[in-house]
């Protein structure tokens, strides 16, 4: 049983065809998967697929990109779409520095908020970080402090990060840059602990090797997998289960198979 943790089903790429996406995902394996609201409309969507496939579950959140637009209304949307059942988490949020498409003090303020939201929910939160370790580190410790659990998506940063991470008791998810030839964080990938470990597709972004440069998706997930034991140096099944296993409790799931 493998355990998507992290996809977009509502990207323009894969919407059209999310149904189908998820059956191939069965057909591969992956019997469980979490599609990623990076807006409260976004979120609406990702619940419709949910809400039409036993093992998918969808999140709710304001991306770092978008916060310049988020005011108090989004955020009251996001609280009202998070009471649903089938949202598991908060987020995608965090801080992009790279791209800069907010500014940085309103991607701090609306990150901080949606941290306490997510505290105030009882709910983990998804995080995303790009260029932008120290803020991240500070509000992480800040949110930790105060009981919000979190997971580090697709982590390709540095140590500090991923030590901040863990250090709050936080998960850490891969994705198919560690299919990648050039791939270089093989230490930091067998540094986390077994049971803090999460497998995305990240979909329809990042295809792990061998279909990189096709259009990702969750039934990619197994060459993630397989590319992380590799690195680990542990059997691709037995890693198949742990972090299935890992996702579920993050997620606070079941942790009996719910096929999609």
């Amino acid at each position: 049983m493998y355990f998507d943790s992290h996809c977009h089903l509502t990207d323009e790429r894969l919407f059209g065809e999310a149904d189908e996406a998820i059956r191939r995902a069965a057909a591969a394996g992956v019997s469980r998967i979490v599609t990623i609201g990076v807006g409260p409309d976004d979120a609406e969507r990702a619940l419709g697929i949910a809400r039409r496939h036993l093992g998918v579950w969808a999140t709710v959140g304001v991306h770092p990109h978008d916060a310049a637009g988020a005011d108090a209304a989004t955020l009251a949307r996001v609280r009202e779409i998070a009471a649903d059942p089938r949202i598991v988490a908060l987020g995608e949020m965090g801080l992009d520095y790279h791209y800069d498409h907010s500014p940085r003090d309103v991607q701090r303020r609306v990150f901080a908020r949606q941290l306490e939201l997510a505290r105030e929910l009882g709910l983990p939160v998804v995080i995303h970080s790009r260029e932008a370790e120290a803020d991240t580190i500070a509000l992480i410790r800040e949110a930790a402090a105060a009981g919000v659990a979190g997971v580090l998506h697709c982590f390709s940063s540095a140590a500090p990060l991923l030590d901040a991470g863990l250090e709050a008791g936080w998960y850490v998810s891969f994705a198919g840059l560690v299919t990648f030839r050039n791939f270089d964080g093989g230490d930091l990938v067998r540094r986390v602990p077994g049971d803090r470990l999460l497998a995305e597709t990240d979909a329809p972004y990042l295809a792990p090797v061998p279909y990189r440069g096709k259009r990702n998706e969750p039934a990619f997930l197994p060459a993630v997998v397989a590319g992380l034991a590799a690195i680990r140096g542990e059997d691709a099944a037995a890693l198949a289960q742990a972090t299935s296993r890992n996702a579920s409790r993050f997620y606070r799931l079941p942790a009996e198979a719910a096929a999609p």
